[in-house]
C-alpha cells in the first residue's frame, strides 16, 4: 500500500511539472495569451503557479513579448540618498505615470550601497552594478546583477580590473567597462568586457583611451567617451569593434561641442542636456555636424542636477527628489517642435540624487 502511495505521489509531481500552462490550451497558445497582459499586472500572474512564475521570469517570456512588439519599458533610478549617504533604486512605469509613482526597488547589495563612482548598465532584462570604491575601500572589481522579472540580486563574475569614476557602455549584448581608476595607472588606458551569455570578461588595452571619463554613449555601432577636463573642445574618442581588433581613436570634435552634458540616442540622433544655463535640451545633427535647440525646459521642474534616458521616442529627464520630464520627441522637426511633455512631481525630499537612469523593456 505505501509502494503504491509512493508511486501515486510520483505520478501525480510528475503530472504537476508537465501540466498545461493553461488546461485545454498548447503552451504555445498559452504564451500568446498570456504575453498580452500588460507588465503591471506580471506580478499577479507569478502568483497563479510555479510554471507561470518561471515563465514570467525566462528569457523565453522577453524575447516573445520583444519578438511581437509588446515589450513595455519602466524607468530604473540609480541613486544616492545624501541623508544617509547610501545607493537606492527606484523604478517608474510610463503608463502610470499620470500618477507619478516612483517605487523602491529591493535593497542595493550590502557590500555596495556606500560606494561611489560605480557603473551602471542593462542587458537584456537585468541591470548591472559593476565596481566602484569608497572613503575606506580602494577600487574594487565586484559587479551585481539585478534581475527586473525575478525582482532579485546576485553577484556574477568579477571584473580582471578593479575600476571606479570609469566609462561604462552596452552595445550589442554586452558591457564595456572602460578607463577610470584602479590599483594600478594602467587601469585608465584599458577597457574590460563582459558577455552576459558565458558570464565571463575580456581584458583590453589602448594607449588612445582618454583620462579621467565623465560620460560614455553607444550610437551608429560605435562607443564615444567624453573627458571631464574643462578644455575646449573636450576630448571625444571613437571606439570601433570587431572581432579582430579593436581601436581607440580620436574623432568627430564638431560632436564634443555639442555634447556638453547628460545624453541619450533617440533614433540615431544624439540628444543632449545643456544645464550650464537653465535647462535646454538640444540635438546634434550628423550631417551638418551642429547642435540645435529642442526646447527650454524649467529649472523649477527639471530641478538639476538632472540625467537622461530614452525610452522609445520618449525622453525622460530625472533631477533632483526623482521630479522628472518626459518628453516626446516623435514628431519633432529639423530644429523644434517638441510634441508634448510631461511632469511627474518629484519627493517631498530634495535628499535624493541620481546617478544615472537606465531604461528595462520587458
Amino acid at each position: 500500500m505505501d509502494t503504491l502511495a509512493s508511486n501515486l505521489s510520483s505520478y501525480d509531481e510528475h503530472e504537476l511539472s508537465h501540466s498545461s500552462l493553461i488546461h485545454g490550451l498548447p503552451d504555445d497558445i498559452s504564451l500568446f495569451c498570456l504575453a498580452r497582459v500588460p507588465r503591471k499586472y506580471h506580478t499577479v500572474l507569478k502568483c497563479v503557479s510555479k510554471r507561470w512564475r518561471d515563465l514570467i521570469c525566462s528569457d523565453e517570456w522577453r524575447d516573445h513579448r520583444q519578438k511581437h512588439s509588446l515589450g513595455e519599458s519602466w524607468i530604473y533610478a540609480l541613486c544616492r540618498d545624501k541623508s544617509n549617504d547610501e545607493l537606492c533604486c527606484y523604478v517608474l512605469d510610463p503608463s502610470s505615470a499620470r500618477q507619478g509613482f516612483w517605487k523602491s526597488i529591493p535593497r542595493l547589495p550590502p557590500r555596495c550601497v556606500k560606494r561611489k563612482g560605480m557603473g551602471f548598465e542593462v542587458i537584456g532584462k537585468k541591470l548591472y552594478l559593476l565596481g566602484g570604491c569608497g572613503w575606506s575601500e580602494d577600487a574594487i572589481d565586484e559587479v551585481f546583477c539585478y534581475d527586473v522579472s525575478a525582482n532579485t540580486w546576485s553577484e556574477v563574475a568579477s571584473m580582471p580590473t578593479a575600476r571606479c569614476f570609469f566609462g561604462c557602455s552596452a552595445m550589442e549584448g554586452k558591457i564595456y567597462a572602460i578607463g577610470g581608476y584602479g590599483l594600478e595607472t594602467s587601469v585608465q588606458r584599458s577597457w574590460d568586457t563582459y558577455d552576459s551569455h558565458s558570464n565571463t570578461w575580456d581584458s583590453h588595452s589602448d594607449p588612445n583611451i582618454i583620462l579621467d571619463i565623465e560620460d560614455s554613449i553607444a550610437m551608429d555601432g560605435e562607443i564615444y567617451i567624453r573627458s571631464r577636463t574643462s578644455a575646449i573642445p573636450p576630448h571625444v574618442y571613437m571606439a570601433t569593434y570587431d572581432p579582430l581588433s579593436a581601436r581607440w581613436q580620436q574623432d568627430n570634435a564638431d560632436m564634443a561641442l555639442g555634447w556638453q552634458g547628460p545624453a541619450v540616442v533617440v533614433e540615431d540622433k544624439l540628444y543632449v542636456l545643456d544645464q550650464s544655463s537653465g535647462t535646454k535640451l538640444t540635438m546634434w545633427v550628423k550631417d551638418t555636424g551642429e547642435s540645435v535647440a529642442v526646447c527650454r525646459l524649467s529649472p523649477l521642474v527639471t530641478r538639476p542636477p538632472c540625467q537622461m534616458v530614452a525610452a522609445g521616442r520618449n525622453i525622460f529627464i530625472v533631477g533632483r527628489g526623482l521630479s522628472t520630464v518626459i518628453v516626446n520627441v516623435g514628431n519633432v522637426g529639423g530644429i523644434d517642435g517638441v510634441v508634448a511633455s510631461t511632469s511627474i512631481p518629484s519627493f517631498s525630499s530634495d535628499n535624493y540624487y541620481v546617478i544615472s537612469c537606465k531604461s528595462v523593456s520587458v
